[in-house]
């Protein structure tokens, strides 16, 4: 008897252990760029690309930069070029883009410390030329952006929060300046029930875009993320829906008096 128990136990540990393995493969393969993203991180004629101190910065090179720029926090773990295409359509469009990457801890929380906001704040210093910031977040980067508002209230022009359950922590429901967040019914981590319990940490102006079949991971360039759904929208519908939000939000936001060149700063 206490052989088979042994044999039991060695079972067991051996099965504990196959699994993760699986588990950090699967995690390492999930959260990298996918192809699109690589390419998509790459300068062409029309925008420049620049990755150093933790970000990957989107200039415009055919048309002179506007005044509005987006500056995004990445998703933890999540490989900044899984956000290359959105940030190049933002360029392309003559806005200047930042995809801040999150440090690795990020995933089991302390991303949204002083630190991180840094990483934000040094961005928007190396781009003098954008006088407004739309800022946003991917998943934890949500949360991190949903700091940043209250941190930095005067260097932020309108905020963006794209799956994710965040605010959770904050209440941002006083905010005056213009909220989207985009959500999906397919979202296996910021899931409907998660993001339903947060709805009156945000403004009741706000802009909520719910998306059928929308998943977790296809707001971004990578794999399937552990814990999410499969998505029931194809990957390109759902990029697409999320370009068109956020041009629109960075288009609003370049209409604001306060974002004007000639305008005083605030």
């Amino acid at each position: 008897m206490a052989g088979l128990l042994r044999r039991i136990k060695r079972l067991w540990i051996a099965l504990g252990l196959a699994a993760t393995i699986v588990f950090t493969a699967w995690c390492l393969l999930a959260y990298r760029a996918n192809a699109d993203g690589i390419r998509a991180s790459v300068s062409d004629g029309r925008v420049d690309v620049a990755h150093g101190d933790h970000r990957w910065t989107f200039r415009p090179r055919s048309m002179r930069p506007q005044a509005t720029g987006l500056l995004l926090f990445s998703g933890a773990l999540v490989d900044p070029r899984a956000y290359a295409r959105l940030a190049r359509d933002a360029a392309a469009a003559g806005h200047p883009a930042v995809v801040v990457e999150l440090p690795k801890r990020g995933a089991l929380g302390g991303a949204e410390g002083s630190a991180v906001l840094q990483r934000g704040r040094d961005a928007m210093a190396a781009l003098p030329e954008v006088r407004c910031w739309v800022v946003g977040g991917h998943s934890r980067g949500g949360e991190v952006a949903s700091r940043y508002v209250l941190a930095y209230p005067d260097a932020v022009a309108a905020l963006l929060l794209v799956g994710t359950s965040h605010p959770r922590d904050v209440d941002l429901s006083a905010l005056t300046i213009p909220v989207t967040k985009l959500t999906g019914d397919r979202d296996g981590l910021a899931t409907p029930e998660r993001v339903a319990r947060n709805r009156p940490l945000l403004p009741s102006t706000t802009r909520w875009v719910d998306l059928p079949g929308a998943n977790h991971s296809q707001f971004g360039d990578y794999g399937l993320q552990p814990g999410d759904r499969f998505a029931r929208l194809p990957r390109e519908r759902q990029h697409r829906r999320l370009t068109e939000e956020v041009r629109r939000l960075l288009t609003g936001t370049a209409a604001l008096p306060l974002c004007h060149p000639s305008s005083t700063p605030p």
